[in-house]
């Protein structure tokens, strides 16, 4: 089977000669279908650029990356973000929830937008909020909800995707001990499920609950370890 991140030597460079900085400094990382993984490290380690080149929200500077076997490289614009729309699911810290559309309507965004019949989107929407314990809030605005639940709901529109990777960007940060448990827990039932993921995290607890943690230091990978070994 192909891997769903396949990473080969993945650099990425900012300014020029004495201002020259390698965010990534030569990354070659691969994630099997099917595995959680978290990569972990200190502010200016380079987990925030390497997760936007997961996302192909950004592009190295030079190596290969290729998600389900499409090389990122060969693509522009409008590729990458068809590559966005149809193959990742992301969670962000901030929910990136639009605030005066209901949760099913927050859900049903990207696929509107993917050109998914209104029919098939709104059950798709309505699957992942059960899913996530949201059926029946599906009508409720962002501000009537918790801040937990709206991050159940940016879980719940990453699902309706039915994403290749689930891409979580520290989807904790902004939650109680109580809403961080209820998420975690809700990525793992996923993850059960056999969905991929990727999740940012500075947060060994949240770390903990991946199969796999990488460590990042100076843009390189400084340790990459199985909970097994763990």
């Amino acid at each position: 089977m192909t891997p769903v991140v396949q990473m080969q030597d993945i650099t990425k460079v900012y300014g020029e000669g004495e201002a020259e900085v390698r965010a990534v400094d030569g990354v070659s990382l691969t994630v099997e279908s099917g595995e959680y993984v978290a990569i972990m490290g200190a502010s200016g380690s380079g987990k925030s650029t390497l997760m936007n080149i997961i996302g192909a929200l950004d592009v190295a500077t030079s190596g290969v990356y290729k998600i389900d076997g499409v090389d990122i490289g060969d693509l522009d614009d409008d590729a990458l973000s068809l590559v966005r729309n149809r193959r990742i699911g992301f969670i962000f810290q901030a929910f990136n929830l639009i605030p005066r559309m209901s949760a099913v309507a927050n859900v049903e965004l990207p696929l509107m937008y993917r050109g998914v019949r209104r029919s098939e989107r709104r059950r798709r929407a309505l699957t992942a909020l059960e899913k996530v314990g949201l059926g029946d809030r599906s009508h409720h605005q962002p501000n009537e909800l918790s801040g937990g639940q709206q991050q159940r709901v940016a879980v719940a529109r990453a699902l309706a995707m039915e994403p290749s990777l689930m891409l979580a960007d520290e989807p904790t940060g902004n939650l109680d001990s109580k809403s961080t448990a209820d998420v975690l827990d809700l990525l793992d039932e996923i993850h059960d499920e056999g969905k991929t993921i990727v999740i940012i995290t500075h947060e060994d607890e949240v770390a903990a609950r991946a199969d796999r943690v990488i460590t990042l230091r100076d843009g390189r990978i400084e340790s990459d370890v199985l909970a097994a070994l763990r």
